[in-house]
């Protein structure tokens, strides 16, 4: 009795999901690229574009980075640090001033204290226990027929599903200062803006794809459960 929810709940819930969070991806990869190659007209880099979205908000005390990898931007609230990929930091394209301006608007958001920004910050340290032993603790449970162990897995996964749910109206309102800047500052043409619009939509779309993936898990691993009493 055990395989039937597992496989059946796998093949119709969480693999339509996956399918959808790996569309997700390609989709923002490719959108990057495409807009990586629309050179702004006023030549603004995305370090620039950032810095100019911070000084609008008054915010004065956070460090831009240049860092490796590619799409590997993000802001640190632990050390109040943007970090820039060298395709974003160096580059006068509109992908990298939409992309270095969402970052910034993250930044923004932590120094005003955006109520769902502190709510994710707040539960960090439980997602980062719950995403390293919620499975584990769930097989365990399974090989050993001990369902209170299967339910702390569950509690725990829950938590990483909570977090990505928090996270969700954390980057669609980034994105939305990030656009407001651009529009009011000029730094993006109105034929520019559409095009960044794009690339955070498409960055946006790998959020839902990711909880996505984890609520068809968490069905499927309280199905499970509810199978094993």
């Amino acid at each position: 009795m055990l395989y039937m929810p597992f496989d059946s709940l796998y093949l119709y819930l969480v693999l339509p999901a996956l399918i959808f969070s790996i569309w997700a991806q390609s989709r923002v990869t490719g959108s990057f690229k495409k807009y990586s190659a629309q050179r702004t007209v006023n030549g603004i880099t995305g370090a620039e574009a950032a810095r100019e979205v911070l000084r609008r908000a008054g915010v004065s005390d956070v460090q831009i980075q240049r860092v490796s990898g590619n799409l590997t931007d993000n802001f640190d609230p632990r050390t109040n640090v943007i970090r820039l990929s060298e395709k974003v930091y160096d580059a006068a394209s509109v992908a990298a001033v939409g992309v270095a301006a969402h970052e910034a608007g993250h930044a923004v958001q932590y120094a005003i204290g955006y109520s769902p920004m502190k709510v994710r910050s707040a539960i960090i340290p439980v997602t980062n226990i719950g995403s390293k032993l919620s499975i584990p603790l769930v097989l365990l449970g399974i090989i050993f027929s001990m369902p209170g162990l299967i339910d702390i897995g569950i509690i725990l996964f829950g938590a990483v599903v909570v977090f990505q749910l928090v996270t969700l109206p954390v980057e669609f309102n980034a994105s939305r200062r990030a656009i407001e800047v651009l529009s009011e500052s000029g730094l993006l043409t109105g034929d520019e803006l559409p095009s960044a619009k794009k690339v955070l939509s498409a960055a946006a779309l790998t959020y839902v794809g990711a909880l996505a993936v984890s609520l068809a898990q968490l069905i499927r691993l309280i199905a499970i459960s509810r199978n094993r009493r």
